[in-house]
């Protein structure tokens, strides 16, 4: 029960700090603001959380964790739902906020920070682009975190460099997909945004998911595996 409370707090945090810049404050802060907003909010969670769950608030790290023998497969479910969860609060509350704006806000038509890709979506990167980059951005993501949460690594740094990490692939992937490398940081905000969003849903769980896998493995041979 503490593991899923951490996991719920964490990733509804990651998405409402992470979102909410991008929707409320993103004309002011750009980009660079974004990604620092996403990177702070799991470094704070990082240390916040680490403790009880490990502060995967990420289905697809989740996942990586269990491929790497990192935690046991009869977890994952409840981490796994625990975030789901957290991200469609996170997502509900950021909702909340944005349609009490005076003037109103259709979400329909400026969103809540959902991922895309395609004509009308940021950069307007095609299908193939935007898979690339979420399946290499959360493979090199995981690597990050098995890396820095191992044994022998200095425990105390784990979450500057995960949430350093996290700020780095949103300064290269803001443009292309607006940037998941979680597919539950995905599912909320589409929930809420509808249509579209939810048609694109499919890459930001695929892709990610694909990605850890990757990651897991490899630290699973032991090639990147300190321990």
């Amino acid at each position: 029960m503490k593991q899923a409370v951490a996991e719920f707090i964490g990733t509804m945090t990651l998405v409402l700090f992470g979102c909410g810049a991008a929707v409320i404050a993103g004309a002011d802060i750009g980009h660079t603001g974004i990604a620092f907003a996403f990177g702070l909010a799991l470094l704070a969670m990082a240390y916040g959380i680490g403790g009880v769950s490990g502060c995967h608030i990420n289905p697809a790290v989740t996942i990586g964790a269990v491929v790497a023998g990192r935690l046991p497969a009869s977890k994952a479910g409840t981490y796994i739902i625990s975030q789901v969860a957290g991200a469609v609060v996170g997502a509900l509350i950021l909702y909340i906020i944005v349609t009490g704006k005076g003037g109103g806000y259709d979400v329909s038509t400026s969103g809540l920070g959902q991922n895309g890709w395609g004509a009308g979506y940021l950069g307007e990167y095609n299908v193939v682009s935007a898979f690339v980059f979420e399946l290499v951005a959360t493979f090199l993501f995981v690597i990050v975190i098995l890396g820095s949460t191992g044994a022998k690594a200095p425990a105390a740094f784990a979450g500057l460099a995960i949430g350093l990490s996290l700020v780095a692939i949103h300064l290269l992937g803001i443009n292309v997909t607006g940037v998941s490398v979680n597919p539950a940081r995905s599912f909320g905000p589409a929930l809420f945004a509808g249509g579209h969003a939810l048609g694109q849903l499919w890459l930001f769980i695929l892709a990610p998911i694909l990605g850890a896998v990757a990651a897991g493995a490899l630290f699973k041979t032991g090639l990147l595996d300190a321990d």
